[in-house]
């Protein structure tokens, strides 16, 4: 294998930067010496070439690249190659760097930002009665933008540029306008996915103050006119094949997309989406999250209707979901996005989504291969882990046309993750460093249509004691408000 193929693990056929292999890959004394390039921010107007990194555009129509060049021109990408000539262009130096899309998340319940960690150890029972029916039925407007805000803030940190926000969390119009708020001042590319309410006996479509589903209308009147913005618009359902329907009627009315939890421990056995099936409620506009419970039928529906799937591995195997169905999903032709879904148990970062689906799935082959079956599936490869992180995850959330890979043409969403930190250099396989070695400390730098969010490490026009400080405010108010003593220990 040439030292090309060995670093990117590329498509074939690509076209091939010439090897240099100090310049892409570096020593450990180059590292200890070098301190992370320093780029002034770019003047706006200004076009943006990010200069000599490793390259995985994860299109396999442009190719990888051992050392490559990228330019930005306004909120698009307008070139992918070797050695760009670009003499107006503000040069970023992309030096032991990897270029790469932003990371897709199609899953997220944002509005619990500021509780993170609140539920290391617990079950999804104790999830429903603590998270939800306890903090969640307590929290007012200012609590929600907070944590929609900082959960935001966290994702793009990490390497996320895009993310769903499963938002139930809409007791009343003003918290759905708190979350949207919150989505849009953070300067993430967001799906804010309008939900049910939550109080403290489960029964949520009983909730006085809220207006969902029908609220939906005033929302995409209000903020999602137009698709071209960085926050659009779905609708996250569930209830009973009546309520679903309903919701999934309100939604389709308004040309929102859809996004449902289904197949979730022994409740997911219910069959619900062959009761939807029957009066004609199944589309390609669907996401469906976890999947862990369902029968072969609805596995079909799903494949047959065109819908996409979300795996969120990490939660499933930790509150008892059930098995993640990331083979099942595979054999019948679909390939999975990938999400958190609840940064009360579970890390924010998608490194660690991506490493869970990597194990899991080959533990399942092992598995298969020790009891004897003379036909296991494949192993799943780095390459198609961080595809699921990208591509799919910007095709669940309706915007593969707009991101998932670095095409001239698509929207600037980036990310360059550090090659010269001692977790992962010297580089010998650039895919396999990202998806099994890397970590947030390694996201030097983030642009979402063309703006930089982070650089040098550092999130760009952030005050974090303004974010410190509206945190612990909104820690301390919603602790209050739900009768729970403020404990740390």
């Amino acid at each position: 294998m040439s030292r090309r193929g060995f670093l990117c693990t590329t498509a074939a056929g690509a076209v091939a930067a010439p090897a240099v292999a100090a310049s892409v890959i570096g020593t450990a004394g180059d590292a200890a010496a070098a301190p992370a390039p320093k780029s002034s921010t770019p003047k706006p107007g200004r076009p943006i070439l990010l200069k000599g990194g490793i390259v995985l555009s994860l299109d396999r129509a442009v190719g990888d690249f051992e050392q490559a060049d990228v330019l930005i021109e306004g909120k698009t990408i307008r070139a992918v190659q070797p050695n760009i000539s670009a003499p107006n262009a503000q040069v970023i130096d992309a030096k032991n760097r990897i270029v790469m899309p932003g990371l897709v998340d199609t899953h997220r319940h944002m509005w619990q930002g500021f509780l993170r960690n609140v539920l290391p150890d617990g079950s999804l029972d104790d999830y429903r009665n603590v998270v939800q029916r306890t903090f969640g039925a307590k929290m007012v407007p200012d609590d929600v933008y907070v944590a929609d805000l900082i959960s935001a803030l966290g994702a793009i940190d990490s390497g996320v540029t895009c993310i769903l926000d499963w938002s139930h969390i809409q007791n009343s119009p003003a918290h759905s306008d708190a979350c949207v708020k919150g989505l849009q001042e953070s300067g993430v590319r967001a799906v804010f996915a309008y939900g049910a309410g939550q109080n403290e006996t489960g029964r949520v479509f009983e909730i006085a103050t809220s207006k969902y589903p029908g609220d939906i209308a005033r929302l995409r009147k209000q903020y999602f006119s137009s698709d071209d913005q960085l926050v659009t618009l779905y609708l996250a359902a569930g209830g009973t094949p009546e309520q679903t329907l309903e919701q999934f009627k309100a939604a389709r009315d308004v040309g929102a997309r859809i996004t449902i939890h289904v197949g979730v421990g022994e409740f997911g056995r219910n069959a619900l989406l062959e009761k939807l099936h029957a009066k004609d409620g199944l589309k390609a506009d669907t996401t469906y999250i976890h999947c862990c419970t369902l029968n072969d039928t609805e596995w079909k529906l799903i494949r047959d209707t065109g819908g996409t799937i979300s795996i969120a591995s990490y939660v499933e195997t930790l509150m008892g979901h059930g098995n993640p169905p990331i083979q099942k999903a595979i054999d019948l032709g679909i390939r999975p996005s990938l999400s958190v879904d609840v940064e009360t148990s579970v890390p924010n970062d998608f490194f660690t989504q991506m490493r869970t689906v990597f194990s899991l799935q080959k533990n399942e082959v092992w598995a298969k291969r020790l009891a004897g079956d003379k036909d296991p599936p494949k192993f799943l490869t780095v390459r198609e882990v961080l595809e699921f992180a990208t591509i799919e995850g910007a095709r669940a959330n309706g915007l593969d046309k707009k991101i998932g890979t670095l095409t001239p043409g698509k929207e600037a969403d980036i990310i360059m993750l550090r090659t010269d930190l001692l977790n992962v250099m010297p580089i010998n396989n650039a895919v396999g460093a990202v998806v099994t070695s890397m970590t947030a400390r390694n996201v030097d730098t983030v642009m979402i249509a063309g703006k930089i969010m982070k650089q040098n490490g550092q999130l760009v026009g952030v005050d974090m004691n303004r974010i410190a400080r509206l945190a612990r405010e909104a820690q301390a108010r919603n602790y209050k408000n739900a009768g729970v003593p403020d404990k740390r220990v």
